[in-house]
C-alpha cells in the first residue's frame, strides 16, 4: 500500500537534493533523499512512496533504468514519478512513462507548489 505521505528524492546532487527535500516537507510530505541509483532501487524493494522526485542521471543506476523498473512493479502502481532532467531532449523522451517531467533549473517555488497540489 502506498504511504501518502512519502515522498523519495533520488539526487545525487546534495544542494538540489535539499532543496527538494524542503519543498516536499512543505507541501505535507514525509521525505527520505538517496543520491545513489543502486541505493534506490534496492529501498524501492522495502517501501512505497507515493511520489519520487528522480533525477536522470545518477550513479549506480540510471534514473531512466530506476523509472523502468518502478512502472514495471505493480507495488509502486500508484507512485507519482516526477523526472529532473537538465537535458531537454532527454525530458521529452519521459513524457509517456513520468507523470511529471520538470527541467532544471527547478526552483524551490515550483517544486513546493507542485508538493502542495500533489499532496491535495
Amino acid at each position: 500500500m502506498t504511504d501518502s505521505s512519502l515522498a523519495l528524492i533520488v539526487e545525487d546532487d546534495p544542494d538540489l537534493a535539499e532543496i527538494f527535500s524542503e519543498a516536499l516537507r512543505f507541501g505535507g510530505f514525509q521525505v527520505e533523499a538517496l543520491g545513489n541509483g543502486a541505493d534506490a532501487l534496492q529501498r524501492l524493494k522495502e517501501i512505497v512512496p507515493s511520489v519520487i522526485v528522480l533525477d536522470m542521471h545518477l550513479p549506480g543506476a540510471s534514473g531512466v533504468e530506476i523509472l523502468r523498473q518502478v512502472r514495471a512493479d505493480s507495488r509502486l502502481e500508484t507512485t507519482r514519478v516526477i523526472a529532473s532532467t537538465a537535458d531537454a531532449r532527454l525530458a521529452e523522451t519521459l513524457e509517456e512513462t513520468a507523470d511529471l517531467v520538470l527541467v532544471k533549473p527547478i526552483s524551490f517555488t515550483q517544486l513546493r507548489d507542485l508538493a502542495v497540489r500533489l499532496k491535495r
